[in-house]
């Protein structure tokens, strides 16, 4: 289902306790509605948002996502094996979630965005008023690109708390994940806690500053052995 033309009109009464199309080709999907994405009915995420606004190609939430963390605060040596797995991920064309907030992760984007991949970003705050950025309407356009947020339009800047929703809904959302780094007592770091205990798989790069998200159970790889772990060889 892609979602991204123009301005629909307003579906009748009946519809929109289901799947309601929004001003600016935003679509609200309840959870009672079949397109809402199954990994949000199960396990420990079942609760993690009853409803998500969308925009774009929904038909990415049916493929294996790999979601994508990293803190805000992150080492030199991290940063430079980070810009390894991004070009890795674009050039073998693992669907990407995440919510692209800290300036990694920003960085990050720009090269999955000069690829062919799904990608989904979800952001820490509604966009049912949000003006895509430029770099994002040719993807969303060509239907590679879905813009993903389970906050309703009275959160209209991102925040801390909201950030830390939102990732949970990029675990949630996600096949496996991989954090490139967790800053110690970051929120980061306590979610992986998360969903290594959900059973899901967690990645992260084998680099001494990565030594605590290992030790609690995380798997660390170099780049060529994550991606082939990733694409399941």
């Amino acid at each position: 289902m892609s979602n991204s033309g123009k301005a629909q009109s307003s579906p009748s009464a009946q519809g929109r306790t289901a799947a309601q199309v929004m001003p600016y080709n935003v679509t609200m999907i309840e959870s009672t509605n079949p397109d809402f994405p199954v990994l949000l009915r199960l396990g420990p995420w079942a609760t993690c948002c009853p409803r998500i606004w969308a925009i774009g190609n929904l038909d990415i939430l049916k493929t294996r996502l790999l979601g994508f963390l990293c803190s805000t605060k992150c080492p030199g040596n991290v940063i430079v094996h980070t810009y390894d797995l991004a070009r890795a991920m674009r050039d073998t064309g693992i669907p990407v979630i995440g919510g692209f907030q800290s300036p990694m992760e920003k960085e990050c984007l720009d090269l999955l965005l000069r690829g062919q991949q799904p990608i989904v970003i979800c952001p820490a705050r509604s966009i049912e008023q949000m003006r895509l950025p430029t770099a994002w309407r040719t993807p969303v356009d060509e239907g590679r690109l879905l813009v993903c947020s389970p906050f309703t339009a009275a959160y209209r800047r991102p925040t801390a708390g909201l950030a830390v929703h939102r990732n949970r809904l990029v675990a949630a959302l996600a096949d496996a994940v991989v954090i490139a780094h967790a800053s110690p007592g970051s929120k980061i770091e306590g979610l992986s806690a998360e969903v290594v205990a959900s059973g899901k798989r967690v990645y992260t790069l084998d680099l001494p500053e990565n030594g605590d998200l290992i030790k609690h159970g995380v798997k660390g790889y170099a780049v060529p052995n994550l991606i082939a772990c990733i694409l399941g060889q």
